[in-house]
């Protein structure tokens, strides 16, 4: 398999339509001032209209927000001010690439938070395909609630929906299951032709319609075809079986039953052809709304004492499922190797001296990301508008060693 390259083109396409440079910032102050925001007009902009910040925004000792977000202090509650906040100052600088925001969590408090470029405080921010992984967790609600089991990750896709014509489908279209469709590995492949003439009408791809669509104009399914490929639809028919099995719609679902209790309030999440909310990179996100979404997953789906995420889900979700090679995936390097994926989630391990860190996270196209190290408590978010994304190296290499030097 050799995805690197298509994986650095896909994360680009995600995000980066219209992309602008920065030039470097100037009179960088540490929390000398109130985090940016965006003004109402700024709100309605595009993410590309939205101006860049003039000086970034540091701050070792984040603010209480109500937001449900504990804070402490950088260098007093973990981590190492000075590296840290140098690093900060290189990014304000325009040295590392494009971030919006970088902020950093220790056992359950946001220690460090900063923004830059395009970055606001109360902005949500194109999530890309870290939305994957918040698809993934609306599944492991739906399981936690009872309306779907373990064992229906085993079972075909088209059990749970009942609109669709079987008699037209290519064979094995029974083959695609829950846990291949959430491995990126649904054997779907639809020529970009017969896509687009499926686009061209989308009266077909509403509802249900989607999917009988895909397994229509499909090659057929075969295990030679079921291998992880990150590309495609599948993420769309795992959002169909969610819409199916709950008893409100998947929008509903999802706000009422993961959003509405995590207090995130402030987000958005686009509409995908089907009219279902889209699964592979359609929702926007604060920086802060990402911690949280980073502490649902590190305490094992439990918020506020309330199971919320299935736990056994989610040790499968984001833990080893599919095992890839460093040359395959373009977020390895020197001290980041051994990728994998689970359920829209990724891990690497991070290497410090001779010491390994396992790391799981969700990741979107351009350098969104919620980085987590369980053996440390650490959650690290970024949000970026990258051409070429380090985020995965700049943590190993920069953030890493400020918690365990």
């Amino acid at each position: 398999m050799t995805i690197k390259s298509t994986f650095k083109k896909l994360f680009a396409v995600a995000l980066l339509s219209g992309f602008s440079s920065f030039a470097s910032t100037e009179n960088t102050a540490l929390a000398a001032s109130l985090a940016p925001e965006a003004s109402a007009p700024e709100i309605e902009l595009s993410f590309w209209d939205m101006p860049p910040l003039k000086t970034g925004f540091i701050d070792a000792a984040p603010a209480v927000r109500n937001d449900a977000i504990p804070v402490g202090e950088l260098g007093i509650d973990g981590g190492n001010k000075d590296m840290l906040v140098t690093l900060a100052k290189e990014i304000a600088d325009g040295k590392l690439g494009n971030f919006d925001s970088l902020l950093i969590a220790q056992n359950g408090k946001l220690l460090f938070e900063s923004y830059y470029l395009r970055g606001r405080i109360n902005l949500p921010h194109p999530q890309a395909s870290s939305t994957k992984a918040y698809t993934s967790m609306a599944i492991g609600r739906a399981i936690q609630l009872g309306y779907l089991s373990m064992a229906d990750l085993d079972k075909p896709v088209i059990s749970f929906l009942k609109e669709l014509d079987p008699t037209k489908f290519v064979d094995g279209a029974e083959n695609i299951t829950l846990h291949k469709a959430m491995t990126m590995s649904s054997g779907l492949s639809i020529s970009d032709d017969r896509m687009e003439k499926l686009q061209n009408n989308p009266a077909q791809l509403k509802g249900q319609g989607q999917v009988q669509a895909y397994l229509t104009n499909t090659t057929p399914i075969n295990a030679a075809a079921q291998v992880f490929e990150y590309k495609g639809n599948d993420p769309q028919i795992v959002m169909q079986v969610l819409d199916a099995v709950v008893p409100v719609s998947a929008e509903n679902f999802i706000k009422t039953e993961l959003l509405d209790k995590m207090g995130i309030t402030n987000y958005g999440w686009r509409e995908d052809a089907s009219g279902l909310p889209s699964a592979s990179n359609g929702s926007r996100m604060t920086s802060r709304n990402m911690i949280n979404w980073g502490k649902l997953a590190m305490n094992h789906g439990k918020w506020d004492g309330e199971q919320l995420i299935n736990a056994e889900f989610l040790a499968k979700a984001t833990g080893i499922i599919v095992q890839l090679g460093d040359d395959d995936i373009f977020f390895t390097a020197e001290n980041v190797t051994s990728p994998s994926y689970g359920y829209y989630w990724w891990q690497a391990d991070m290497k410090i001296g001779d010491k390994s860190y396992f790391t799981t996270s969700a990741q979107g196209g351009g350098g969104q990301y919620i980085i987590l190290i369980d053996e440390l408590d650490l959650i690290v978010v970024t949000t970026a508008h990258h051409r070429e994304d380090n985020t995965m190296q700049v943590t190993a290499d920069r953030i890493l060693p400020a918690f365990t030097q």
